[in-house]
């Protein structure tokens, strides 16, 4: 059922603190986040290429992506604007916002706050891809770095591979580590976390590295220190080129989204290899992600616009039902 659209020539504005009250369980943003795929690779929903600018001293990153979701009929735009990306996530600047529309009545919905839908639609794929390419008996898990894609990894990791029995961490702020404790014990409170600082040694002993880390981080994961038969997903940092480049095969969310946001994975020539399948015809099985045990697989999660909207408008739902936001007489 489509969102109740705002009477016309109106807004209504959801803040930070109007998405964060609302409630949602793990499973219910993996199969919002799924759907949104399978309705991608059955080609109802349309999820262009993003646009990116950047400055040449690279002071700041900014990018659009427009989309539909043919499914629920919505048309939405997502802005991402970080200032100074190099600096601790403390210190950055980073505003992002996601601008619903129905498209069954020609009006708008909402103007939204989208980092909360963000920090969850990400490690909801991470697991969505562990689940359709980790090996059947993978029991370990790394998880590499501990900010806001790190913190819910692991319950998401859990969510979709409930026999992982070995949970790993790597990361060098103890606010980060202790957040992505309190983040995992509030899921699952019976399990507990093993901080690793002897990450080559870690990486040897995972079935599924998540390297979810800032640009700061020291981590830099090589090809030689995976096993054989493991996934490892790329979200962030903590990966070297070299875990792409030796890959046994490439997935990504998008070939052309990694070819704009993965230069810094590229070899020296500025080459990136060949992908093998992109996430939405993994997911719905046209295009299995692991042939083998032994492969190693890398998988490059950049996200998708369709999946902000379909966990957008749940959340835009819950929200008008609840009266939340401000309505504002935008266009009057």
């Amino acid at each position: 059922m489509l969102t109740r659209s705002e009477a016309e020539g109106t807004l209504r504005v959801l803040n930070t603190a109007d998405i964060a009250g609302l409630e949602i369980n793990l499973t219910e943003v993996v199969d919002v986040v799924e759907q949104a795929y399978l309705a991608l690779a059955a080609e109802v929903s349309s999820n262009p290429r993003k646009l990116s600018v950047k400055p040449a001293d690279g002071h700041s990153v900014a990018y659009a992506m427009l989309g539909r979701d043919g499914e629920q009929q919505l048309v939405a735009i997502k802005t991402s604007y970080k200032f100074d990306p190099e600096r601790d996530r403390d210190r950055q600047r980073y505003y992002t916002s996601l601008t619903l529309y129905d498209d069954a009545t020609g009006r708008p919905i909402a103007l939204m706050d989208c980092a909360r839908i963000g920090a969850l639609r990400t490690p909801a794929v991470s697991a969505l891809i562990a689940g359709a390419c980790a090996r059947a008996d993978s029991r370990s898990a790394l998880v590499i770095g501990t900010g806001t894609q790190g913190r819910l990894a692991l319950p998401f990791l859990l969510t979709t591979l409930p026999n992982l029995d070995r949970l790993m961490l790597f990361g060098t702020h103890p606010a980060g580590i202790r957040a992505v404790r309190e983040q995992l014990h509030k899921y699952f409170p019976e399990r507990d976390l093993e901080v690793v600082t002897d990450l080559q040694a870690a990486t040897a002993q995972a079935d599924v590295v998540i390297a979810a880390a800032g640009p700061a981080t020291p981590a830099a994961v090589e090809a030689d220190w995976l096993k054989a038969g493991t996934l490892s997903v790329l979200v962030g940092h903590g990966l070297a080129p070299s875990t792409l480049h030796h890959a046994d095969r490439v997935l990504a969310t998008s070939a052309a989204q990694m070819a704009v946001t993965g230069v810094d994975m590229a070899d020296p020539d500025g080459r990136l290899p060949t992908v093998a399948a992109e996430f939405p015809a993994v997911f719905s099985s046209r295009h299995g992600g692991r042939r083998d045990d032994s492969e190693r697989i890398f998988a490059y999660n950049s996200g998708l616009v369709v999946t902000d909207i379909a966990l957008g408008h749940r959340f835009a739902q819950q929200a008008i039902a609840e009266g939340l936001g401000t309505v504002i007489p935008l266009w009057r």
